[in-house]
């Protein structure tokens, strides 16, 4: 008996030893760095540029499990630009490519990932994964770097693609498919690697399918002439992309404000209503005072609106006009500080063009701000070319809010509304103060915007001098 209990007191030690060991295989080490290195390609079949090609179907191997963005169908780039786009999966470690196009003879191919293929942990990309072969004896060493800002702010935008044709005619970006096309970076930058010594034509186009400009909406860009791509290294190019059809000035940024006449929660619809530019029922000394309306006015009568002090004694030297809509009525006056104001709106001052008129006679009491109020501005452009007519403009947002013609090193501003500001260079070839795009038939490039790095803040009250330079 006592053998027999021995025996099972040894028989469950053993099984709650290999239990505890089991156990401990099968737990994961905790704490540790995080993995942040992307997948590693350790084999190929066929192998990365391999000539003579023939497969119609690519392994690639990494030494981690890997997946692909599900965007990878449409991020996936082939270049030369196939007819057929490779339709590539993945499994486990291994990405798999299978070709549906009849491959060109003598021809190297580039198979470019961008950033769609990941590790399955941590999501790593490996970026830029191109995989190269050719069907030919070598493989096509030729390429092409440059940049592409928007013209009209100076900025990039990676959404656009560069495209290359080798056939030279103007038809050709409307109506064929690209030979080759690449992204841009973050900051507009592009590079074209393993390209066949040639002739092109240079274009950029939103990544949309079509990759033509079938639609002159669309944004767009070109070089004046094509460039060759041979053994000698090529300087970087410079495209400048335009929409034709986008505003040459940009809104300004005015702020409405609802009149006593305006601010009602019940909405009548019998009468019209107005708001006006001004903060606080303050008036800025440097712009004009606005009267705005939601919609068109058929017509209005300057001499139901009139300018008075506080004692209802009429000013005389100042004028009202409307813009081309019939929405804003601007009045100008030199107006000076700390002054008060009455603006006296008949009732039937404004009509729509459904005879209706404000509900009642409206008189708005105003004073102008103080110069304390506004900070002064001088800006010295140590390199800037006054040959090629630049113009400063201040932006807010995506608004202009001014635009001063530069006629020397020095601009210089009294008084400026305080604020933080972007800075830009507009280069007005044709003196109009606003920026004009291009045109692909008149073979017309777009005016250049430069934007200055730095910001600008305005401080109240304070004598604000920056230095600029291009």
């Amino acid at each position: 008996m006592k053998r027999y209990f021995l025996f099972i007191i040894i028989i469950l030690s053993i099984l709650k030893i290999l239990t505890l060991s089991s156990c401990a295989n099968i737990i994961p080490p905790t704490g540790g760095p995080r993995d942040s290195l992307p997948p590693v390609l350790i084999n190929a079949v066929p192998k990365d540029s391999a000539l003579n090609f023939k497969a119609k179907k690519i392994t690639l191997t990494f030494n981690e499990y890997v997946q692909l963005d599900n965007t990878i169908q449409t991020n996936l780039i082939v270049s030369p630009t196939p007819n057929q786009t490779p339709y590539v999966s993945s499994h486990l470690q291994n990405v798999t490519i299978n070709l549906k196009d009849t491959l060109q003879p003598n021809t190297t191919y580039a198979i470019d990932f961008g950033n769609t293929l990941k590790d399955v942990n941590e999501g790593n990309a490996y970026k830029n994964f191109t995989y190269v072969f050719s069907t030919g004896n070598s493989i096509a060493n030729g390429n092409i770097s440059g940049q592409v800002l928007m013209a009209q702010t100076g900025t990039s935008d990676s959404t656009l693609i560069v495209i290359l044709h080798k056939n030279l005619n103007d038809s050709a970006i409307k109506k064929l498919k690209p030979d080759y096309y690449t992204r841009l970076d973050s900051g507009g930058n592009f590079r074209f690697r393993y390209i066949a010594n040639g002739t092109y034509n240079v274009f950029v186009l939103p990544n949309d399918y079509t990759k033509k400009y079938d639609d002159s909406t669309k944004t767009f860009a070109f070089l004046n002439a094509p460039v060759t791509i041979d053994s000698t290294p090529s300087s970087r190019l410079m495209l400048y992309a335009y929409n034709e059809y986008a505003p040459g000035k940009e809104q300004t940024n005015t702020t409405s404000q609802s009149s006593a006449s305006s601010n009602k929660k019940k909405v009548d619809t019998s009468s019209i209503k107005f708001g006006t530019n001004m903060q606080r029922n303050e008036q800025d000394l440097l712009s004009d005072l606005v009267i705005s309306f939601q919609k068109s006015l058929a017509q209005f009568d300057s001499s139901k609106i009139s300018l008075s002090d506080t004692n209802f004694k009429p000013i005389t030297n100042y004028t009202i006009h409307a813009d081309t809509l019939y929405k804003n009525f601007s009045l100008n006056y030199p107006w000076k500080e700390d002054e008060y104001f009455k603006l006296i709106i008949q009732k039937d001052a404004f009509t729509d063009s459904a005879g209706k008129t404000l509900a009642k006679g409206d008189t708005l009491t105003f004073q102008t701000e103080s110069e304390s109020d506004y900070g002064s501005i001088r800006l010295n452009f140590s390199n800037i070319d006054i040959s090629r007519n630049p113009v400063l403009q201040f932006v807010q947002g995506s608004k202009i809010v001014d635009s001063f013609a530069i006629s020397q090193q020095v601009f210089y501003r009294k008084l400026y509304k305080p604020g933080d500001y972007e800075m830009r260079i507009l280069y007005d070839a044709d003196k109009n103060m606003t920026w004009t795009p291009g045109n692909f038939e008149l073979k017309r490039q777009p005016e250049i915007v430069i934007s200055i790095p730095r910001k600008l803040t305005i401080k109240s009250n304070w004598d604000n001098e920056v230095n600029v330079n291009l």
